[in-house]
C-alpha cells in the first residue's frame, strides 16, 4: 500500500494509525514496542520515529510505502 504525506515526515505510530492498521494510537505504540514493525529491513522500536518519503514500513504481511 502507498501512503501519501504532505509534511516533511510522519511519526511512526501516527502512520500506522492513519493507515487503518490498528484501532488506536495506543495499539500502534504497543506493536511498535513489541518489535513487530520494520523500517526498511530493520526492526523499529521508536514510536515517534520520523518516517519520511521513500521509506517502507512493514508490519506482518502489510508494507506501507511513504510517498509525496
Amino acid at each position: 500500500m502507498q501512503f501519501k504525506i504532505t509534511e516533511e515526515y510522519i511519526e511512526l505510530y501516527k502512520l500506522i494509525k492513519v493507515a487503518d492498521l490498528v484501532d488506536s494510537g495506543a495499539e500502534a505504540k504497543q506493536i511498535i514496542s513489541e518489535g513487530y514493525v520494520k523500517r526498511g529491513e530493520e526492526v523499529e522500536t521508536r514510536k515517534r520515529a520520523k518516517i519520511k518519503v521513500g521509506e517502507t514500513i512493514t508490519i506482518g504481511d502489510v508494507s506501507i510505502e511513504v510517498v509525496s
